[in-house]
Formats: structure tokens, C-alpha cells, sequence
């Protein structure tokens, strides 16, 4: 199979359940991000690999699954389409979240300031992820004007730029870095 179809070449792409919609089209902006977040994730996980445990990659993957449900639910044209059940994000996952902001606080001394971003490489890039959840919680929120999304999906969008910002804490932490008050 190509990887190329050329059926994008005149700015728009296919729904899944076949509706084409242009690629400035607001529901594009939202899954693009979350793609997005997706592989500066990846990027993160690569960073923090053999670096003392500092996170299980199984929690990593586990995240970038639910960011292809994400991805899936943005991308289905649900007019038409019922969306597949393999796409769901139900409140057990916000609660697993939750439990993973929870296990990566434990152990990281208190904040009693903003901080600047960076530190070690891989918290650097658990910062970007960060701000890349925030667009793209903005994304779904402008998204949620034209068409309806399950809340748990914004939910977990939330919950998910939290983790990124205590992980990139505890990896700074962990490692020996000194966080930067701002």
C-alpha cells in the first residue's frame, strides 16, 4: 500500500465515516494536536528510558493509547458513524489518571512557587508536552461549539497536562536537577 493517496492534495481529508471536511477545518486542529502531543510523549518517554524508572513506560504507552482513542473519537464524523467502542474514554480512565498524577507526586517536595520550565531533558520535554495538552484542551473546547464530544474526553485532556507538569517535576527530582523559581 502507498502511503500517499492524493486525495488531500485540494486542502481537505475524509472523516472517518467518509465526510470530507477541509484541513482548516477546527475538529482537524483539535485531533492534529492531540497527534501532536502524542509523539512529543513518545519523544519524553524515549528521554526518560533507563533513567532510573523514573516513570513506567507502561504508564506511557497506556496514555498514548488513550491518545489514539482521543484521536479516534475527534476524527469520527458521529452524525454518521457510531463510534467504535475501542474509541471510549470512561471515567475508569480519568480515575487512572488521577492515580498517576497521585503516584508521581508522592516523594517530590511540595511547590511553593511557579517555576520555570526545563530542566533535565526529559522533564524538558514532559514541559512541552504540557503546553501542547493545554492547545490542544483549548482545541476541544472550540471544538465543543460546533459539535458534541464526551466530557470525559476534556476531562482526561485536563487531567493529562497535570500528570505532564508533576512528571517533569519528579524527573527533575529525581535526577538531581534543582527547579528554577519564578
Amino acid at each position: 500500500m502507498k502511503i500517499y493517496t492524493c486525495t488531500g492534495d485540494k486542502g481537505t481529508t475524509s472523516l472517518v465515516g467518509g465526510k470530507r471536511i477541509s484541513k482548516a477545518d477546527p475538529r482537524l486542529e483539535a485531533y492534529g494536536t492531540i497527534d501532536e502531543l502524542n509523539s512529543f510523549i513518545g519523544l519524553m518517554a524515549s528521554a526518560i528510558s533507563g533513567n532510573n524508572n523514573i516513570e513506567d513506560a507502561e504508564n506511557i504507552r497506556w496514555i498514548q493509547g488513550k491518545l489514539f482513542n482521543i484521536g479516534g473519537i475527534l476524527a469520527t464524523d458521529t452524525e454518521t458513524t457510531k463510534l467504535p467502542e475501542s474509541c471510549r474514554i470512561s471515567s475508569d480512565d480519568i480515575s487512572q489518571i488521577e492515580t498517576l498524577i497521585d503516584n508521581a507526586t508522592e516523594g517530590v517536595p511540595a511547590q511553593r512557587s511557579f517555576i520555570l520550565p526545563g530542566g533535565a531533558l526529559a522533564a524538558s520535554y514532559a514541559h512541552v508536552a504540557r503546553t501542547v495538552s493545554r492547545r490542544a484542551e483549548r482545541n476541544i473546547v472550540t471544538l465543543e461549539t460546533e459539535v458534541e464530544l464526551p466530557q470525559e474526553l476534556l476531562k482526561f485532556i485536563n487531567r493529562l497536562s497535570d500528570y505532564l507538569f508533576v512528571l517533569a517535576r519528579r524527573i527533575n527530582y529525581y535526577s538531581g536537577v534543582e527547579e528554577i523559581s519564578w
